[in-house]
């Protein structure tokens, strides 16, 4: 019989002292370090998949004891906030009105209202022409893909999460072939898992098949139908 593999995922950890600094998000980290100081006591976070932004929404919702809120989750006239909100995929909201209905809100109670979304308001489908000028009046901060360093302890964090321990000749092998992206990093972290679970370890084949869509396609060691091509590999 095949073994039946479950997708089962560790809890995501957002305790600040676990978000690593770097050049990438030095400039988000001093917008944040001066809430007060937010045009209007608005700002977006702006950067790509796995660069650190729900984690910094987590960090300010727990120094300063906002709510934590879901942008798909926004719908009809949203709870009257009782203080800052830091909202997460602020780009998909479930209900556009709902979104202006909340930053209306924040704006006449004085309260804070940070967002987080791959990309700045301006590129948002916003159809509201109220809500798009004033998201236009916000502050914007945003992250960059990491630096080689920081993308070398976000995969060995991602790995720790998931208890993966790979030999140190199949973890360069690994690196060596991957994307310099926060979001390729994590996505080889989570196929490694689901071959580890699958096979029962990782072996070099093993873990090499399992990140080759994500893998240089001019790689002779992988194959994947779907390769991923976003600049040199990560060193």
């Amino acid at each position: 019989m095949s073994q039946l593999v479950l997708p089962i995922f560790p809890p995501a950890a957002f305790r600040e002292e676990e978000f690593i600094a770097d050049g990438s998000n030095e400039a988000a980290l001093r917008w944040l370090e001066a809430p007060d100081r937010w045009p209007n006591r608005r700002l977006v976070l702006a950067g790509p998949l796995g660069t650190g932004k729900t984690h910094l929404l987590h960090i300010m919702a727990a120094r300063h004891g906002w709510d934590l809120r879901d942008g798909p989750a926004l719908r009809g006239l949203p709870p009257a906030p009782r203080r800052g909100v830091a909202l997460d995929d602020a780009d998909m909201p479930g209900d556009e009105a709902a979104l202006f209905h909340l930053v209306n809100a924040c704006a006449e109670a004085g309260h804070p209202l940070l967002m987080a979304a791959p990309r700045p308001p301006a590129s948002w489908p916003v159809r509201l022409p109220d809500l798009r000028s004033r998201l236009a009046a916000s502050g914007l901060a945003t992250l960059e893909e990491p630096s080689d360093a920081l993308l070398e302890a976000l995969f060995r964090k991602q790995l720790s999460e998931r208890q993966l321990q790979l030999d140190p000749a199949v973890l360069a092998a690994v690196r060596l072939r991957l994307p310099r992206s926060a979001a390729a990093v994590a996505e080889a972290a989570a196929r490694l898992d689901r071959a580890s679970l699958a096979a029962g370890r990782l072996s070099r084949p093993i873990a090499l098949a399992a990140i080759a869509p994500l893998a240089a396609d001019d790689d002779p060691e992988t194959t994947g139908s779907d390769p991923v091509r976003q600049g040199p590999a990560l060193l």
